[in-house]
């Protein structure tokens, strides 16, 4: 984990970051569960340190590993898929433009917005009783 933070420098390479780790977990584990939970798990002390909202990791995760789910075939999203549609996944991965344009919105998204993209909310005060 230590040398995918370090490439990670800016807010942009970070959410690139997740994205790619979501998209391989999809890739090599059979479940897209996997792919929102372990990345998540991964970036949430490094999203924190910088600052950044939860809310973000969580989009970012949405973004990139439960969209692409369906286009992987051994994916247990993408087999079944693939069963309810009668096709491989592979015949349906052209016109899945959803599924294959937002990944690198959500990192078009973070080059945009740069640094202010959602902070981390301040803590509330808690009233004195």
């Amino acid at each position: 984990m230590a040398p995918t933070v370090a490439f990670a420098r800016s807010t942009v390479a970070l959410v690139a970051t997740v994205v790619a780790s979501a998209i391989g977990m999809n890739i090599v584990a059979g479940d897209q569960y996997l792919s929102v939970v372990l990345p998540g798990r991964m970036f949430k002390l490094e999203f924190a340190r910088r600052g950044l909202a939860p809310r973000l990791l969580s989009r970012t995760l949405g973004d990139s590993g439960i969209v692409t789910a369906p286009l992987v075939p051994w994916n247990s999203c993408g087999a079944y898929m693939s069963a309810t549609l009668g096709v491989a996944a592979f015949a349906y991965l052209p016109y899945a433009f959803f599924n294959l344009l937002n990944p690198p919105a959500t990192i078009l998204a973070a080059f945009l917005v740069g640094r202010t993209m959602a902070p981390a909310p301040a803590p509330a005060a808690q009233p004195k009783t």
